[in-house]
């Protein structure tokens, strides 16, 4: 009898540490999206443009997505969408979303890799908010341009609702993930807040608070983009 008690409580308390690990993948998630930012706005020559960061809305950060090794590559990831409140407010709380899609001409390698969407008016948040949102179908994306400012940019970045990035092996730059598809993801953001939440009630109202995890990606846009994007409008 004993043995069998010991044995139970070994089994539910393996059970409820599996569960706690699996509940701070999120966590983890939004630590490194906060990394990403920092490092790659911490070398102004090679980052995202900060006249371009000021206008945007809403940032999409997928953290280190592992990649196929073809030319034809099939890549999914993970990551957290985070706006600012009302369009042009502070920096709110993040949804969870994941990514993924063939691309051809992709990327060779299968090294991990880093993601940042640049989400540049409300029309495009609304469209990654979709059940699924195809890039470059749903929503017109561009791959973004590189530097301190965006005066080299064409005329389809600075036309396009979202401008997409890749950071791979320290090298940062514009690229075109057109044809990756977005879904939210309820059951991320389930875990993140402890009930379900709707994203565009998580990205679009004042509603739902920050969470301890994601402080850290809120100060580092907030350091970087403290004002800035435009009101969203019914």
């Amino acid at each position: 009898m004993k043995n069998l008690v010991a044995m139970v409580l070994f089994l539910t308390v393996s059970g409820t540490a599996a569960l706690a690990a699996e509940e701070t993948k999120e966590e983890e998630r939004l630590h490194n999206a906060a990394n990403v930012i920092t490092e790659i706005m911490g070398t102004p020559e090679n980052a995202i443009p900060t006249d371009l960061l000021k206008k945007a809305v809403c940032l999409g950060i997928i953290p280190s997505q592992k990649k196929g090794a073809f030319v034809i590559g099939v890549s999914y990831g993970r990551g957290c969408l985070i706006c600012r409140r009302g369009g042009d407010g502070a920096w709110g709380a993040p949804s969870m979303f994941t990514v993924g899609g063939v691309n051809v001409g992709f990327q060779l390698g299968g090294e991990a890799t880093d993601f940042v969407l640049v989400v540049m008016n409300a029309k495009g948040a609304r469209k990654l908010l979709q059940s699924k949102s195809k890039l470059g179908a749903d929503a017109s994306a561009a791959a973004g341009p590189v530097g301190r400012t965006a005066s080299g940019a064409t005329d389809l970045q600075l036309q396009a609702e979202i401008l997409t990035y890749s950071r791979s092996r320290g090298a940062f730059a514009g690229v075109s993930l057109e044809g990756a598809v977005v879904k939210q993801d309820g059951g991320s953001n389930a875990k993140l807040y402890g009930k379900e939440i709707e994203p565009k009630t998580i990205l679009f109202t004042s509603k739902v608070a920050v969470p301890p995890a994601a402080k850290p990606l809120v100060k580092a846009l907030t350091k970087y983009t403290p004002r800035g994007g435009q009101k969203f409008v019914d």
